[in-house]
């Protein structure tokens, strides 16, 4: 095929025109099969983003038939200012006393000034710079026992930013500000276990150089007022915060206290006698929301597949070659090739089968306590076929959802029986949902050689018939290569001939010319 080709000098033929004519009824079963597999691989991307949906509602049946699903929970408190509270799905239906005696603190230093208003001081500034000139001394960094965690060596050249390295390395946060010509120094995590202290090492010159930093301070470990008239540095010490709750007492180190499903936030302390009130209530909005979002769900993956279904057909639409996209604008093309994808699932078996199953576990009735109950017992319904948009009649509505406009101004049942009887709510919906997986679970399993575990399409045969056609194609291709090879080679021969046969009879026309 590399070779250069020269034909029709001889003859007058436009052989590369024959040729190509001819090559051309062979190109179309390429053309054809190629077409076939562009057609599998915009299924197969179909079918993935449908499998992705009707995955993502197996997932919420799966958590939907199990009880604790609608244990929802939500609890008030009688002075929102001092506490917050969030209830777990756990959390038990309740009303507790609340009082708040403390509230946790991170341990925090306030150096004193170091160094006038004009002193020019900064993170580079040395001890000398600070007036120090003592000899070689250090200062110590422990914890809230008294235990040092880190000693800091002190020359008359160490800088102020080698002293916040040290303090640093003790696992504290510190900075220096020069503006203001003092250090800020607190602990990482608030409560009384993240306490520390700076004090002398003992060593002669230590105390003066703590004084030179602004960091000595009187102290006493256990006193949480640091207020000395002796002090330069100002500290407050780290301490825990603490609760009563109903009549037992509970720490933390910081103001958050997780308690029987609670997550109880203390924001202010109350006042001698004050108590706030929690009450814990089933959490109606939040059932209500699972129910609501669960059906969406549903209704995304039904309606895409009732689309598919029953879509317009695409008679005489095969893909473009890349010469028709050539002359054909991107809208015009992406049209053309929409037209062909929207009918690709056009009354497909699998969709039938996935539809037939899902709708008729959602219609079916279901026995709960003795009575025989469907969705339409909780205001949960279809439109009429005459009422709902096309490719959306096995959508579900709930009477008196606000963001339905087909359902919005119904009697709300759903709510009512939420508040009313949640146990029979509970119950019915975990029957369907164990259903709907169940029947789910099926529609998925695996199939030899068709399809793998969790996919709802015959995924793996598919995979199969487009490297079937791959294969085809290359077949085809190389056929089509060696057809059009020897049709070159035939005319090549030809004009061979017929410039031997041109040549003899020049000579004998040269031959009888000259008698």
């Amino acid at each position: 095929m590399g070779q250069l080709r020269m034909s029709g000098l001889i003859s007058g033929l436009d052989t590369e025109s024959i040729i190509s004519s001819l090559v051309s009824v062979r190109k179309i079963k390429v053309t054809k099969q190629k077409g076939n597999q562009t057609k599998l691989s915009w299924q197969q991307e179909i079918w993935k983003d449908l499998n992705k949906d009707l995955k993502s509602l197996m997932s919420t049946a799966s958590n939907m038939r199990y009880s604790t699903a609608y244990a929802k929970r939500t609890t008030k408190a009688s002075d929102s200012d001092k506490v917050s509270v969030i209830a777990s799905d756990g959390a038990p239906t309740s009303v507790q006393s609340l009082q708040i005696t403390s509230l946790a603190k991170t341990a925090y230093m306030t150096g004193g000034k170091i160094g006038g208003d004009d002193s020019g001081i900064t993170a580079l500034s040395t001890m000398e710079d600070l007036g120090y000139t003592g000899a070689d001394t250090s200062f110590n960094i422990t914890d809230k026992n008294g235990n040092v965690t880190k000693t800091i060596n002190i020359t008359s050249e160490t800088t102020i930013s080698d002293v916040l390295t040290g303090i640093k390395a003790a696992g504290l946060n510190a900075s220096f500000d020069a503006g203001n010509g003092r250090f800020f120094i607190s602990a990482t995590e608030s409560g009384k276990d993240s306490d520390f202290n700076i004090v002398s090492s003992g060593e002669s010159n230590s105390a003066s150089a703590l004084s030179a930093l602004g960091l000595s301070y009187s102290h006493d470990i256990n006193d949480e007022n640091y207020n000395s008239e002796t002090d330069v540095a100002s500290k407050i010490n780290g301490s825990n915060s603490s609760i009563v709750l109903n009549g037992a007492t509970f720490t933390s180190s910081n103001n958050t206290f997780s308690i029987n499903g609670l997550t109880i936030t203390a924001n202010g302390i109350t006042e001698g006698d004050e108590e706030i009130t929690l009450t814990t209530e089933n959490d109606t909005s939040g059932i209500y929301d699972s129910i609501k979002s669960f059906l969406k769900t549903y209704n995304t993956i039904i309606n895409k597949l009732d689309k598919a279904y029953n879509a317009d057909r695409a008679k005489g639409y095969e893909p473009l070659t890349d010469e028709e996209k050539e002359a054909m604008s991107e809208s015009e093309v992406e049209k053309y090739e929409q037209k062909i994808k929207d009918s690709l699932l056009r009354r497909d078996n699998t969709v039938s089968s996935i539809m037939s199953g899902l709708t008729g576990v959602m219609s079916n009735v279901y026995e709960i306590d003795g009575k025989k109950m469907s969705l339409s017992n909780f205001g949960i319904n279809t439109l009429s076929y005459f009422t709902a948009a096309e490719s959306e009649r096995n959508a579900y509505h709930i009477d008196g959802d606000p963001d339905d406009e087909n359902s919005s101004g119904n009697e709300d049942k759903l709510k009512s029986i939420i508040a009313s009887d949640p146990d029979t709510l509970v119950s019915f919906f975990t029957s369907l949902s164990q259903a709907l997986y169940s029947k789910m679970d099926g529609l998925s399993s695996s199939v030899a050689n068709q399809r793998s575990y969790g996919s709802f399409y015959a995924d793996k045969s598919m995979k199969k018939e487009y490297s079937d056609y791959t294969s085809k194609i290359n077949e085809l291709e190389e056929k089509v290569n060696a057809y059009e090879d020897k049709l070159y080679k035939q005319y090549a021969a030809m004009e061979k001939a017929l410039a031997k046969l041109q040549s003899n009879t020049s000579a004998l026309s040269g031959l009888m010319g000259g008698s």
